[in-house]
């Protein structure tokens, strides 16, 4: 399981700041904070996992496992395609603001945070933990106001920005 807390920090700390193109740069604090509790949070989500979770030897075909897996990897592939639209918004030398548009873009302004809020509640699911569930739930706190913040500055900024559209969750929120 840890290997998905592995997955997350890499893609979201290392990786997607060097593929981002135009915009403002990343300050070094906001970064080194990003690494640091990105490692704090593998750390304790791993330690847990690999001292003191107990887990069936058959627990890989539970309902709980398998429902949370294919959550977490469904909410992984959102994110990675969202992220894939927010970092093809601006060509090379373009530094303008613009809509997002496709994939789950069309239905929410937060595409990639609602990927993300769906892959840790895949992973709470699946390693049916306190620890997992606790990580979740703040996940989806942070995230969502966050969403809300960015909603409200899309409508600000763009008039023809779609009314229909919701914050985070498609058709709900």
């Amino acid at each position: 399981m840890n290997v998905t807390e592995d997955d997350v920090c890499t893609r979201k700390c290392l990786i997607y700041p060097f593929l981002m193109r135009g915009g403002k740069p990343m300050p070094l604090l906001a970064c080194t904070m990003a690494i640091m509790f990105c490692t704090f949070n593998g750390y304790l989500q791993s330690r847990y996992l690999s001292h003191w979770a107990v887990y069936a030897d058959d627990w890989v075909t539970d309902p709980r496992f398998l429902i949370g897996f294919g959550l977490w990897l469904t909410g992984m592939l959102i994110n990675i395609h969202s992220d894939h639209i927010l970092r093809n918004l601006r060509k090379p030398g373009d530094t303008g603001y613009k809509i997002p548009r496709g994939g789950l873009f069309e239905y929410v302004t937060a595409a990639n945070y609602f990927g993300e809020i769906i892959e840790w509640c895949g992973y709470a699911l699946a390693s049916w933990s306190v620890q997992g569930a606790a990580f979740a739930f703040f996940t989806f706190c942070f995230l969502s106001g966050r969403a809300k913040e960015h909603h409200q500055w899309y409508l600000q900024k763009f008039e023809e920005y779609p009314k229909f559209r919701k914050i985070l969750i498609p058709f709900l929120f």
